[in-house]
């Protein structure tokens, strides 16, 4: 009996916690940038075996991918309450351009060069022109 009444207690602020978070503009990105470095070692991380054979890394970025899909599909359901879809698609191709260069440096050994820099900021431009007010 006590369960119950807890539960109907706290099931009002659940809501209400679920609410605030769906409404929250930081997470979808939050969650965007946790999808994206599940997909860079799905799509990435076999680089360093290369012994492997394809379909055991086919598999293991498959299974990796899932959890990334756990992510993204709800930080772009509840951004887009937050976000216009093409707002959203551009904050996910910054999220990954981020994820991706941290994830060269630190897991394959890449040293990055001033062209990429040049086109990062060219990215940012995009972001830029992307959040303009409509008028």
């Amino acid at each position: 009996m006590a369960r119950g009444w807890c539960w109907a207690k706290l099931n009002p602020l659940m809501n209400k916690l679920m609410d605030y978070l769906t409404q929250s503009r930081w997470l979808p990105i939050v969650l965007l940038i946790c999808s994206n470095i599940f997909m860079t070692f799905a799509w990435y991380g076999h680089l360093k075996f290369k012994n492997s054979l394809i379909w055991q890394v086919i598999l293991a970025s498959w299974g990796i991918a899932f959890f990334e899909y756990v992510l993204q599909v709800p930080a772009n359901r509840w951004g887009n309450s937050v976000y216009t879809a093409p707002q959203l698609k551009i904050i996910q191709e910054v999220i990954t351009l981020c994820v991706f260069a941290g994830f060269a440096v630190l897991y394959l050994g890449v040293k990055l060069r001033w062209n990429h820099a040049a086109a990062f900021v060219c990215i940012l431009a995009a972001v830029a022109f992307t959040f303009l007010p409509k008028q």
